[in-house]
């Protein structure tokens, strides 16, 4: 291992700060190196970043962190690895980073298998109708018929395959659940491991009992589902986004929740918060949550340790765990 290398902390000291860094944390880091911490109580202007990330070979940046652009990087000659405490690096580490040789870890693995664990809850959750029964109850109703339904031997599909929706396939396993996968990516290998099939678009819309969204949040992906597809849907059917807003025309679903027999369960939205005149508030089949699908906090401490032993064997000349090569980076959320 070299000898104390320079690394800089982006994420400034605060709630959100502990919630990724307690005590064990912080020392594991300055056990490894020469540590510069955000003390100013806000992100780094860019400008900052640059001068911060001087004589610095390490950067472990956070949400809200500059770009990794050619103008702050102009500075950081001697950058060369982002260890990133979120999922997605390709808001903030540039083609330019990449062509410079930086290299670029993140918490996506640890982070994408808690957001599977989120659509597993919201399907649940909408099937057994557990938000409906429990304010009834509240409200001094014991329901005598319960209309609820279960997960098990149902019908899934899945849009886009990531990360994130390997896990969920996983997960799914034990419910004994067919699934359906519309993927650009997906290999034959990977559909074979859990007895998958390849659709359309237009197939899994209208013979899935879920679907759940799982695309990142590209220009082509804008808008992906429209609604032709969401009028096929199943009586019945339910609609689960933990991706992005924007991959549904949030207009054309409101249309048809309104007018037929199927429910989503959104965790995101084309504009966020969710504006206070949005007619997904007034229909009854949505089950709306504020963008908290995953990672739970929980698990932000994981994702530090996780970039931290990635740090570890990026010194150390070993393979990466975490490591978001230029070609996987390019298929994730912009934003």
């Amino acid at each position: 291992m070299m000898n104390k290398p320079g690394i800089a902390v982006t994420m400034p000291k605060g709630k959100i700060f502990d919630t990724f860094f307690d005590k064990e944390i912080i020392k594991a880091v300055e056990s490894i190196g020469d540590v510069s911490w955000n003390e100013t109580g806000r992100q780094y202007t860019p400008k900052e970043l640059g001068e911060v990330l001087k004589n610095k070979q390490i950067c472990i940046s956070g949400w809200g962190t500059p770009c990794f652009d050619e103008t702050v990087l102009q500075h950081a000659e001697k950058l060369r690895l982002v260890a990133h405490t979120g999922g997605s690096v390709r808001p903030y580490v540039t083609d330019f980073a990449y062509e410079k040789g930086i290299r670029a870890c993140s918490g996506n693995k640890v982070f994408a298998r808690s957001v599977a664990e989120g659509v597993i809850a919201y399907a649940l959750a909408e099937l057994r109708r557990i938000p409906c029964f429990s304010s009834e109850v509240k409200q001094g109703t014991w329901p005598r018929f319960f209309e609820n339904r279960g997960l098990l031997d149902r019908s899934v599909g899945i849009v886009g395959y990531g990360m994130i929706a390997g896990y969920l396939v996983e997960m799914l396993s034990v419910f004994h659940t067919p699934i359906k996968v519309y993927s650009r990516h997906i290999g034959q290998e990977e559909l074979d491991r859990f007895s998958m099939t390849k659709a359309s678009l237009e197939e899994i819309f209208s013979t899935c009992d879920i679907v759940s969204l799982h695309s990142g949040m590209t220009p082509q992906n804008y808008h992906l589902i429209t609604e032709p597809l969401l009028d096929s849907m199943k009586d019945g059917a339910v609609l689960i986004n933990t991706a992005r807003g924007a991959i549904i025309d949030e207009a054309a679903l409101c249309r048809v929740l309104a007018r037929k027999n199927i429910s989503a369960v959104l965790d995101v939205y084309e504009q966020e918060p969710l504006p206070a005149d949005s007619p997904l508030l007034k229909l009854e089949n949505a089950l709306l949550m504020p963008h908290m699908g995953g990672p739970t906090v929980d698990r932000r401490r994981a994702v530090t340790k996780a970039v931290i032993a990635d740090i570890r064997r990026f010194l150390n000349g070993e393979p990466l765990d975490c490591e978001i090569s230029y070609e996987y980076a390019q298929k994730m959320t912009t934003g």
